[in-house]
This record gives C-alpha cells, structure tokens and sequence, in this order.
C-alpha cells in the first residue's frame, strides 16, 4: 500500500478482524520487572557474528555503564571514514540477546546482495521489560539514554549521517512501543520510524493481550509510578496527537501486525487513531502470522527493505 489510505481500507480491515480477527488472550510474558532491590542488567552478554561488535558506554542518567551491540558492514571496514545511516533496533520484552544475530544476518545479506543500501545498527539494551521510557522511579532512565546519551555517543565515535533522515527506528512488540515513542517524541531526530507489532498501544495499562492483570499491574507500578494518567502521557497515541502536524510531514513510518497476533485489535485501532490524525503512514496486515519478530520479517520479505531504501534515499543515499 502507498503511504497515504483512504478509510474504506480501515473499514475492510475492522470487518475481517469482526469476522475472522485473533482472539486476545492473557498469555503472561516470559519477564516481569526486576524487584525493586535487584540490580538491573544493564551489562548483556555478548553476541558474536558477521559485522558485529559489542560496547558499552557511560551513561550519566543512571551512572552506570550500559552495553550494546552494533553491526557493521564490510564496506564500512573497507572503508572506515563512510558516513552511513544508523538503525536503532528496540527489542521487546526478555531483552533481545537472542535475535541479535539473526537479526544482523539478515541486514548482512540484504546489504551483500544489494536488496539495501548499507547502514550500521545499534542493538540497544532496553532491559527484560523496561518499556522505553525514563521510570518514574528514577531506576532506568531509559529514554534520555538511549536518545540522548547512546545516540551521541555514536554519533561521536562511528561516521554517521547526522540527520534525521539518516536514523532510523525500528522495533518488535515492546520495542515497537518504544519506536513509536521515541520517533514521535523527537521528529528533529529521527525520520523514520517502523513499528512491529507493537505495544501496549491502548488507552491505559490494565489487563492487555499479551499480559496478565497481575503483570499489568506490577508493570504500572515499578515503571509508570502506578499512575494510568502517566501512562497516557508517555503513550505513542498521545504523542502523536501531540506532534500530528510536524509527523504528518516530515515523518516516514510503518505500522505492521500479524492477523494472528494478539495485539492485532490494539495495532488496528492505533492505526484508525493515526488515519483520524491526518498522519501518514504504510499499515501491512501479514496473513496467518502472529506475535514472532523472525516470522514477520520472514512475511515482509522485500517490503521489509523497501521500507529502509525509501528512508535512506531521504538521506541522500
């Protein structure tokens, strides 16, 4: 589909998923919030592969230093002062260790094949469940690291692109949550967000497909202060609302949803909240697929590249 819909597909879509759409359920999630006396895991293991590095840096916010991962390719090596594009990968929930080197493989045969112009990608370390935002709390600062304290520390020690249309955002699940933050949050920074099925993308934080009231709960409580009221605020439909006319020209961005995935319901209904504020935006429904990074990129397929060649040729490449 072309970036701007007309809202017969949204009505076409809310009919299949009345239909024959996913039911939610309230799966627990394979991680919760580490308990308010156990240190958080800013240091992950390392990942080896093709292009890949691992780091840490100092981040004032938390004083503490913080890992993470970086692909590069080869034609950065053999060319080390190239200015290249930067995608900032969010994983999702349970910390993304395990989909660093799938991940960066296929960056890698996409770049060696010439299906993408090359790029450089950072591996965040957004901890097991912590959501993209600074924590009321004052334990994970998370936000100010990753967008302010990560992104210029590459930008001071790799060459890169040092505009908006040469970052990109992109993230699964928790992750796509956090892209959609940090890319509405700051349009001057970012030029390109892509969000896999993400969430929580709903009103408030209560019971949600993908968790347990109780989780939910335990959730709002250690990251969000307990307050529904600050969830709302930090929440992607609100910065979008807040944001929707800079968005709606500057910005590239993707939403994408398994028809099997149980937040299918929630991505439908932000996508409709995106169409009602005049944002532009590329909505994919992947037919038969649900809630696994690997298995919808596996279903974009080239669409998947399309997406990054259109960001990056807004940078000049």
């Amino acid at each position: 589909m072309n970036r701007r819909h007309h809202l017969s597909c949204l009505g076409a879509s809310l009919a299949a998923a009345a239909t024959g759409g996913p039911t939610r359920v309230d799966a627990a999630p394979t991680s919760t919030v580490p308990a308010i006396d156990q240190p958080l895991p800013w240091i992950t293991p390392r990942v080896e592969g093709p292009g890949l590095s691992f780091h840490t840096f100092r981040s004032e916010a938390a004083q503490t230093d913080a890992s993470f991962h970086l692909y590069t390719p080869s034609v950065a090596l053999a060319d080390p002062a190239r200015r290249l594009p930067v995608v900032y990968w969010l994983h999702g929930s349970g910390g993304g260790v395990g989909g660093i080197a799938p991940l960066s493989a296929r960056a890698d045969a996409a770049i060696t094949a010439g299906s993408v112009q090359p790029f450089r990608m950072v591996f965040v370390n957004g901890l097991p469940m912590g959501m993209y935002v600074d924590w009321a709390n004052g334990r994970a600062p998370l936000e100010t690291m990753i967008v302010h304290e990560l992104r210029a520390h590459i930008d001071a020690n790799w060459p890169t692109i040092r505009s908006p249309a040469g970052r990109l955002l992109d993230g699964f699940s928790m992750g796509g949550y956090g892209a959609a933050r940090f890319g509405f949050s700051y349009p001057e920074l970012f030029g390109s967000v892509s969000m896999l099925a993400a969430g929580p993308m709903q009103e408030t934080l209560e019971r949600t497909p993908r968790a347990s009231r109780v989780r939910a709960d335990e959730l709002l409580r250690d990251v969000y202060g307990g307050d529904q009221q600050r969830f709302l605020a930090l929440s992607p439909r609100q910065l979008a609302e807040q944001n929707a006319a800079i968005l709606a020209r500057s910005a590239r961005l993707r939403l994408v949803i398994g028809d099997r995935d149980e937040t299918f319901g929630n991505n439908l209904d932000f996508h409709a909240h995106l169409l009602r504020l005049g944002i532009p935006h590329d909505w994919i429904v992947l037919p038969g697929i649900g809630h696994d990074p690997l298995a919808v990129l596996d279903a974009l397929g080239e669409r998947h590249w399309a997406f990054y060649r259109a960001a990056f040729a807004a940078a000049g490449i």
